[in-house]
């Protein structure tokens, strides 16, 4: 799956799964291997099933993936989805690179133009006073 093709709900989906810090610390420690929720609910002082709520909402946004393995729930990160992810952030900073460089631009065309306009006119003296060209000192 490319970026592209994630809509714009998908998109803050997984923003809002990245913005709790809980949630990232469950995608580093699951990055190491896969754990079970179990395992990850020892990690956190929060009860079972508010573990098991933070790895709904990272699985519904595909960044982990959970199978089944006997009585355990086995937790993964996926690979694919984190890159994704990076991506999707990839494309913002373009954008925003883009959007500042076009304003540098057009500060230093403004700030050359006032220079232009202002050339000759004002000069500064030896004693830092503002001076007209022509002008005694």
């Amino acid at each position: 799956m490319v970026v592209d093709s994630l809509t714009d709900d998908s998109v803050d989906r997984l923003f809002h799964a990245l913005a709790d810090a809980t949630r990232r610390d469950i995608l580093r420690r699951c990055v190491r291997g896969e754990l079970s929720v179990s395992r990850l609910a020892e990690a956190y002082p929060m009860s079972f099933a508010a573990v098991q709520k933070h790895v709904t909402v990272l699985e519904r946004t595909g960044l982990v993936t959970k199978q089944r393995r006997g009585r355990e729930q086995l937790v993964r990160t996926d690979p694919d989805a984190v890159g994704r992810a990076r991506q999707a952030l990839d494309e913002l900073e373009t954008a925003w690179r883009a959007r500042v460089d076009r304003m540098s631009g057009l500060l230093a065309d403004e700030a050359g133009t006032e220079a232009a306009s202002g050339a000759g006119t004002a000069a500064r003296s030896g004693d830092g006073k503002e001076t007209t060209e022509g002008q005694d000192r």
